[in-house]
């Protein structure tokens, strides 16, 4: 039985014994519980909604296998600076048999983009006129003084 059907047959449940039987089907597949789904069980409703998309995004595809998948997953984590996603990822793709230098690798990788996403944007900004508007805060800058060209 597939994890989609055993998801179909935890559907015809209640939402309660429901989401106890997907999170038990969490932790038979990944060895754990992760904590945001153990968080989310106050609400059944929300966590079989997750644990749905979340298994179609990560597990159901056939596409990537789940060596690479936890790779991805790892290699993620740790670019957003997510050191609980990290940690169980790196825990969960030790379990899948992944060496420690793949997961160095991957985190090697990740670390490498996001350092040139934050050159990237940052040589933007310096190089912009400063009157472009804020995309996060949606204001616009006061106009520079002259003389920035020359150094003063």
């Amino acid at each position: 039985m597939t994890m989609l059907d055993k998801i179909k047959k935890a559907l015809e449940r209640e939402p309660d014994e429901a989401a106890d039987e997907l999170l038990h089907e969490v932790e038979r597949v990944t060895g754990e519980v992760p904590y945001i789904l153990n968080f989310m069980r106050r609400t059944p409703d929300l966590l079989v909604a997750r644990v749905l998309y979340e298994n179609a995004v990560m597990r159901e595809f056939k596409r990537l296998d789940p060596r690479t998948v936890e790779l991805i997953s790892v290699a993620v984590a740790s670019a957003l600076r997510c050191s609980h996603c990290t940690r169980m990822h790196i825990r969960v793709a030790r379990r899948l048999g992944v060496s420690e230098e793949e997961i160095f690798d991957a985190i090697l990788i990740a670390s490498s983009l996001s350092n040139a996403s934050v050159l990237a944007e940052a040589t933007r900004s310096l190089e912009a006129d400063g009157t472009q508007p804020c995309t996060v805060c949606d204001t616009t800058p006061p106009p520079e003084k002259k003389g920035r060209e020359n150094g003063k």
